[in-house]
């Protein structure tokens, strides 16, 4: 128990992280300059789903398969939750279409990169807690 409790803690703070990663490229202009209509407010209606769901995702990491180093579980582990975002919720869940390429072309890239920054925040987060 205490490792899932361990687990869903350091995604919560995991999404934080991806949330914040992802509000600052917004406010700098990073996302526009990359041709990607993604710049989110910092709001909690916008803020609180990504923590539930961080932490729903870093469930995966209380699970014993993937006992490799820790940045190379956190890359790999933060695949699942990008494929999930880019062929289930934009094209099903969002007008953006498959990958989300209505935002622009780079988008997959976006999510790739905002999601590794999840996996790894989850897993520094479960490094330091043990």
């Amino acid at each position: 128990m205490r490792s899932y409790l361990l687990s869903y803690a350091a995604g919560n703070v995991g999404g934080l992280l991806n949330s914040l990663a992802l509000w600052l490229v917004g406010s700098y202009g990073l996302t526009a300059a990359l041709g990607v209509s993604i710049g989110p407010s910092l709001s909690p209606e916008w803020l609180y789903p990504r923590l539930v769901w961080g932490g729903l995702w870093g469930l995966l990491f209380a699970m014993p398969l993937f006992a490799q180093h820790w940045l190379r579980r956190a890359l790999l582990l933060s695949l699942l939750p990008s494929a999930v975002q880019l062929f289930i919720v934009f094209p099903y869940h969002s007008p953006y279409g498959q990958a989300g390429l209505a935002l622009g072309t780079l988008t997959p890239l976006v999510v790739l990169l905002a999601n590794a920054v999840w996996g790894v925040g989850t897993a520094l987060t479960l490094r330091l807690s043990r």
